[in-house]
């Protein structure tokens, strides 16, 4: 025999303004990335600070040919990031696939569907964060094949940053990127970072994790040290308006 039905209670609740009180930040990540979103929470783990990830198609093999690509796959990963959400920056977290669709293009797409909301990508904001870090002349570490590493080169010098030494992994399959080891990025930035004509390093491919790396390898250098991940979360965090510091995860997180 059942038993007869209870009335459900309709229970009275307040809300809030969420857990992005202060800023909500949008990402856009490449369905092959496995670091990014693990290193941009724990850059931008400031009270009232929320991070929303959409994820795009891209092919694994990174090349001139398939970083083009995505650039028809993202406005559906922006529109995947509900306007209703109020995001306070969004950002396109590929570094070779700005520098090859181009940072224009990808920041008039992301601004097309969130119009608004100030946008950033991990070359704009490797560049503004050489601004404010005063840096002129950069070691450059990538993991990509050389006619990439030369487009993401020429993009910086183009903008007036002068790479003095480049070295690359040689790496074209971001799956197999994703996981070089700590160890290996570290010894690749103070390798590249003791040339005298650097005044920085910047480590480009948000794959390759190195949100570890960077005090340990500015430590050794005695000169800052950046990364693709380590920049966009610095520049999104500031375009949302949130300059909170964090000396302890490296020179640039005591910039505004």
């Amino acid at each position: 025999m059942q038993s007869p039905e209870k009335d459900i209670i309709k229970l009275s609740f307040q809300t809030d303004a969420g857990i992005g009180s202060r800023a909500r930040i949008g990402l856009l990540v490449l369905q092959t990335d496995q670091t990014i979103e693990h290193e941009v929470a724990q850059l931008t783990a400031f009270d009232g600070v929320a991070c929303y990830h959409a994820r795009l198609p891209n092919d694994a093999a990174v090349s001139s040919t398939t970083l083009e690509k995505m650039e028809h796959e993202l406005p559906q990963a922006a529109r995947l990031l509900a306007p209703e959400l109020g995001l306070t920056s969004i950002g396109y977290a590929c570094t070779s696939g700005s520098s090859i669709i181009g940072e224009a293009r990808v920041n008039q797409i992301l601004k097309s569907i969130h119009p608004g909301v100030p946008s950033s990508n991990p070359l704009e904001a490797a560049k503004a964060a050489f601004l404010a870090l005063d840096v002129c002349h950069i070691g450059l570490v990538t993991p990509y094949t050389a006619d990439v590493t030369r487009s993401v080169e020429d993009n910086f010098s183009k903008s007036g940053i002068a790479v003095s030494v480049v070295g690359s992994f040689y790496e074209n399959n971001d799956l197999k990127v994703g996981k070089i080891t700590e160890k290996s990025i570290l010894k690749a930035a103070i390798s590249v970072g003791q040339d005298p004509r650097c005044e920085a390093v910047f480590i480009s491919c948000t794959s390759l994790r190195s949100a570890k790396v960077i005090a340990k390898a500015e430590a050794q250098l005695g000169k800052p040290v950046i990364s693709s991940n380590y920049a966009l979360a610095w520049h999104l965090l500031r375009l949302a308006g949130i300059h909170d510091k964090a000396p302890e995860a490296g020179t640039l997180f005591t910039r505004n």
